[in-house]
């Protein structure tokens, strides 16, 4: 079992892998302190708090996204922002 079987099931594993390959970029919406102990390689910060002054910034990269947090509930949170 990997981290994204863990985490979301399988269904959900392969429609972010999908994603993933696809160039999706992942936003890790912990805060700053969470982030820097450890987080997915290549992921951007952008704490949950923040999220609604980068809308416009996401909206330029016009790329999909694949949202994580630590239990869930900040990346549900986010996906209802975005």
């Amino acid at each position: 079992m990997g981290l994204l079987d863990f985490l979301t099931g399988k269904k959900k594993k392969e429609q972010i892998t999908n994603a993933l390959e696809s160039g999706a970029i992942i936003i890790d919406v912990r805060t700053v302190q969470e982030f820097g102990s450890g987080h997915f390689p290549g992921s951007k910060n952008i704490p949950l708090h923040l999220l609604p002054t980068k809308l416009g910034e996401i909206k330029k990269w016009k790329k999909p996204v694949v949202v994580v947090c630590a239990s869930g509930m900040r990346s549900g949170q986010a996906t209802v922002l975005l």
